[in-house]
């Protein structure tokens, strides 16, 4: 696994985002990261301050309000290729209520996403909200990991496992039921939502014990006993020339968050922990 934050001695850590402003509820983060065709890096995020929650996704530099997408609140977006275009997966949050559903922008430019017309793909129920997808695509089609939270109980809805899906297209997926959960006792009890899935296999995600832990949770391994780093929404980037690019989101100590970008060379990455 990458060591994460630097206090390993191997990442070159910087600040990617700073935090839209002072204290709790300030929030950048939430990143997704992908190639353009020319081996550059592409970065969405979200944007949250106190007044408007999430009240946009960045996108190589271009602003998605939540206004466009009816939504209340916007959360972690997915980014992907396709062909010479891109795909564009937001978390949005339905007004006055504990739901989520996901939508899906296709556009051949990064521009055009401002203009292109959403498409839910993920649309959740009265029992489940679904946010913060993780999408990957190869030669046998798309996967996506999807952050589920049950809203059977009024005040508990901030519990959360990962679902699993699949599809040839990206757009009509067929669902295969949760993969990841909390475990009683344990550091992630109260929710497990996957962030970064790497082509050997490992998983890293999101977790935390308990309801007053929400906005603070920690990155773990599948498999792994203990937190790895103090940080949430990992990605892991691949790069063309070796190695690899984090991005993460990072709270301060005033209670917001920054996004920070962590260069890891493959020499320094082992293989599995």
């Amino acid at each position: 696994m990458p060591p994460l934050g630097g206090w390993a001695g191997v990442g070159r850590v910087s600040v990617a985002v700073p935090a839209p402003g002072a204290g709790f509820g300030c929030w950048a983060g939430a990143p997704s990261a992908a190639l353009d065709a020319d081996g550059e890096i592409v970065l969405a995020y979200r944007l949250r301050d106190t007044e408007r929650r999430g009240g946009e996704v960045v996108v190589g530099g271009i602003t998605l309000g939540k206004e466009r997408f009816g939504a209340e609140s916007l959360e972690r977006p997915a980014l992907v290729r396709v062909g010479g275009g891109w795909r564009l997966y937001l978390s949005c949050a339905t007004p006055g209520s504990k739901h989520w559903w996901i939508c899906a922008l296709d556009a051949p430019s990064l521009a055009g996403l401002a203009q292109a017309e959403p498409v839910t793909v993920f649309a959740g129920d009265a029992e489940t909200g679904v946010k913060d997808p993780v999408v990957r695509r190869d030669g046998t089609g798309w996967q996506a990991w999807i952050c589920c939270h049950p809203l059977d109980e009024p005040g508990e809805e901030d519990r959360m496992t990962t679902a699993y899906a699949t599809s040839d297209d990206g757009l009509a997926w067929e669902w295969h039921g949760t993969v990841l959960a909390g475990r009683p006792g344990a550091w992630d009890a109260r929710g497990a939502r996957v962030t970064a899935v790497l082509p050997d296999g490992t998983v890293y995600y999101d977790g935390r014990a308990t309801k007053d832990e929400n906005f603070r949770e920690q990155t773990g391994i599948v498999g792994g006993a203990a937190p790895v780093a103090d940080v949430r929404y990992l990605d892991v980037l691949p790069l063309p020339g070796g190695g690899w690019r984090l991005f993460y989101e990072a709270p301060l100590p005033d209670g917001s968050h920054e996004l920070r970008t962590e260069l890891i060379d493959s020499a320094a990455w082992p293989s599995r922990v």
